[in-house]
């Protein structure tokens, strides 16, 4: 049941996501956005550039998923699609889950792909190259657990944009924190195993804690 539940969800996120491809592109686009005006703002020094490439990405990532993150249950909320998610014969946070990491692979998986490139463009020694893809494929996800409990809290009220924005960044300050540590540590030659580790902790914790959470969250906004 729950896995029918989900492919059902998943293909219509994806048809959904088919007729409105323009706005899919926004979080790459803006990601892409970022990391040309640091190119540019820093004279395309490759020193430099080199040395900022880690944080310039991970803030690039951080900032295209907040930009997404209004979005995750905005359009069921209108549409009544949440009410009938609390009706349904599963879980609810078993949908907030999938939801989640369907929200995750049609955003920041785009992202991901596109790190190499955009590492290439700021100068990124290749050597810290699979530690930042490493920290990304694990910090991603997690920044989108955690938002979803933002949106989840706010999904009752209307133009919640600046306060999404307001009430994730404390949350999403510690993965940036690891995230660019770990691959600056590497850069500096010292291990970046801790930094990873405690990202792969605490994605372990999110996958468990937060659909609960945002689950909780959905059931007290639409009461």
């Amino acid at each position: 049941m729950i896995w029918s539940a989900a492919r059902a969800l998943v293909a219509r996120d994806l048809r959904l996501l088919w007729r409105r491809r323009g706005d899919a592109l926004q979080p790459a686009l803006f990601a892409l956005l970022v990391v040309v005006l640091f190119a540019l703002a820093l004279g395309g020094q490759a020193q430099a550039l080199a040395s900022v490439a880690p944080a310039v990405l991970w803030l690039a990532s951080l900032l295209a998923g907040l930009l997404a993150l209004d979005s995750l249950f905005r359009g069921d909320a209108d549409d009544g699609s949440l009410e009938q998610w609390m009706l349904a014969p599963v879980p609810l946070a078993w949908l907030v889950l999938v939801r989640t990491l369907t929200h995750w692979a049609t955003t920041a998986l785009p992202l991901l792909v596109a790190t190499p490139l955009l590492a290439e463009l700021l100068h990124l020694p290749r050597a810290q190259l699979p530690v930042l893809l490493a920290s990304l494929a694990l910090g991603t996800p997690l920044l989108s657990l955690l938002g979803a409990v933002v949106a989840a809290l706010t999904v009752g009220m209307r133009r919640s944009g600046i306060l999404v924005a307001l009430l994730a960044l404390p949350l999403y300050v510690p993965v940036l924190v690891f995230g660019a540590g770990s691959v600056a540590a590497a850069g500096q030659g010292l291990d970046p195993t801790g930094a990873l580790l405690l990202l792969g902790a605490g994605l372990v914790l999110a996958l468990v804690l937060a659909p609960l959470a945002a689950a909780a969250a959905i059931r007290i906004a639409l009461d």
